[in-house]
């Protein structure tokens, strides 16, 4: 059982899953989502979710965020890979990217409930655990690796990695 960050080969590693995230901002606030359904329902997150085949993470980001909240984000940076591995054997591969810039209106869907939070009082508790280490190093313009090993909802281990591009 590789309970450990340093005991599994990220750079072979064969990821169940490649997904998105997308953090739209203000100066002052983000835009967050409480997840209705799917891997993490009931907690608090971004837009985001699977890459389908064919498909670029930019290209993700886009439809997610429209797919899940409404919205068109435009100006997308790239910010953070996060590499997830479940003791149950899931993993997951998450590019996360942050924008200014955006068009439409805010809806609810099935998938997501959409608010705006103030970028001081970001509810960690209600999100995943790892969030509360990489979220505010990307919102202060830190772009990031991040490796993580989670059994459920509990974290066991991680290790952050400052980059300098994607």
């Amino acid at each position: 059982m590789n309970d450990k960050v340093h005991q599994i080969d990220w750079n072979n590693h064969q990821f169940t899953d490649r997904a998105v995230l997308c953090f739209i901002q203000t100066d002052s606030e983000i835009l967050l989502i409480h997840k209705k359904k799917g891997l993490g329902a009931g907690k608090i997150n971004a837009p985001g979710g699977r890459i389908e085949a064919g498909e670029t993470e930019l290209d993700a980001a886009i439809r997610e965020t429209q797919e899940e909240i409404g919205l068109t984000p435009h100006h997308l940076e790239k910010m953070v890979e996060l590499h997830f591995v479940f003791l149950d054997g899931y993993s997951l591969y998450c590019a996360v990217f942050f924008s200014r810039h955006w068009e439409g209106n805010i809806i609810e869907t099935d998938e997501a409930l959409a608010f705006w939070n103030n970028i001081n009082t970001i509810p960690y508790h209600k999100m995943w655990e790892d969030d509360q280490y990489w979220l505010p190093k990307a919102l202060s313009g830190q772009k990031l690796r991040g490796f993580f090993v989670f059994d459920k909802d509990k974290m066991l281990d991680h290790r952050l990695e400052i980059v300098n591009i994607f």
